[in-house]
């Protein structure tokens, strides 16, 4: 029969941190408490829990997950930002950050909890068992990075010597969710371990906490990317035949900003969509990538000739109204400016003669 967790209320103290949470960057596993606390002041919006149980007290439905620990503490597996709380409710010298937030935090408290409803589980399995579905699919969602970390964990740790297929399926039943989600999640994070390994490609200001695992996610959807990319989802282990060069290449795209603060392409729908269009095209590919051209500008050649034309004659016209717009507005033209448009006028009369020679033959 298998042992159920048990309630009990332990004194705080009696309490430690995970360092091991998926909910934290991996740069932060292993790392102090005292560590752990200013990551967390500054990136989970700790002062604000601080503040709500300071003014009602813990709420005594939300049980920590623990377990015991070799150093007879319980460690907490589920319940960290709370511990965390409790942790500088007490013991407000411990913050090394937002110190002036936490003083005015404890002048207006009512209440200082000191012991904390815990529910003590046999082992860490039984807990992350249950994780899965509370935070994968169920009422209390992590971040996408945090899900992948977990995901491949348990893929690791219980499934390893079977196929991903496999794997992804019976993952999928314990959390509530669908394979090839699951499967794409397990992939995704073989993929962001190669780009974690190569330091982020020491892309300023890239890291663990500011990487975007939902870049990697949406584009496993996108064919001619994954392709580009060297990564066959059905293939197991996924990771081996990636094109690494080809990653790097795309992260940079994703990730390096230029002067003006702004990257070559962004994560979202749209531009991947757009990508995908590019990459399944040769020229498109070779302008984008040897030429340097915009995405913008590269995914017109995947047009047919005619939506080309027709969106080229447009931007042109566009551009013409809004220089109209400014013409009365402008203190000084530039050098060039007269020879410019003489020489638009001269390319729009020749256009529009071809136009009209088609035309004509046509009537004949």
């Amino acid at each position: 029969m298998a042992t159920k967790p048990k309630h009990k209320t332990i004194h705080f103290s009696k309490l430690k941190l995970d360092s091991d949470n998926p909910r934290l960057p991996k740069s932060m596993h292993g790392k102090t408490e005292e560590e752990i606390l200013t990551y967390m002041l500054l990136d989970a919006s700790l002062i604000e829990l601080m503040l709500a149980i300071g003014e009602n007290d813990f709420f005594q439905g939300e049980q920590l997950f623990v377990v015991k620990d070799s150093d007879e503490k319980y460690k907490v597996i589920e319940g960290n930002r709370r511990l965390s709380a409790v942790m500088l409710l007490n013991n407000p010298q411990l913050a090394k950050v937002q110190k002036s937030k936490i003083d005015k935090v404890i002048s207006e408290k009512e209440y200082t909890p000191k012991e904390i409803p815990c529910l003590i589980f046999p082992n860490e399995k039984k807990i992350h068992d249950y994780l899965g579905y509370r935070h994968i699919t169920g009422i209390k969602e992590w971040k996408l990075l945090g899900k992948a970390r977990y995901l491949s964990g348990l893929y690791e740790d219980t499934f390893s010597s079977t196929g991903i297929d496999q794997a992804s399926r019976e993952i999928a039943k314990m959390i509530g969710s669908k394979a090839d989600y699951v499967k794409r999640i397990i992939v995704g994070f073989n993929i962001y371990k190669i780009i974690e390994d190569e330091s982020f490609y020491k892309i300023r200001e890239l890291d663990d906490t500011t990487f975007y695992f939902n870049y990697i996610a949406d584009s496993l959807r996108q064919q001619n990317i994954c392709r580009f990319l060297g990564v066959d989802i059905n293939a197991d282990p996924v990771e081996k035949a990636v094109n690494k060069e080809n990653l790097k290449e795309w992260i940079h795209w994703l990730f390096e900003k230029n002067d003006q603060n702004k990257t070559r392409l962004l994560g979202n729908s749209s531009d991947l969509n757009s990508l995908n269009k590019i990459l399944g095209n040769d020229e498109a590919t070779k302008a984008f990538i040897e030429k340097g051209w915009s995405l913008e500008k590269a995914k017109e050649l995947t047009d047919d000739l005619d939506n080309q034309f027709q969106t080229l004659i447009k931007k042109a016209s566009e551009s013409l109204e809004e220089a109209d717009r400014l013409v009365t507005r402008v203190n000084l033209y530039y050098e060039d400016a007269e020879d410019d448009l003489k020489d638009i006028r001269k390319r729009a009369a020749k256009v529009l003669r071809t136009i009209q020679e088609d035309k004509d033959e046509e009537d004949l």
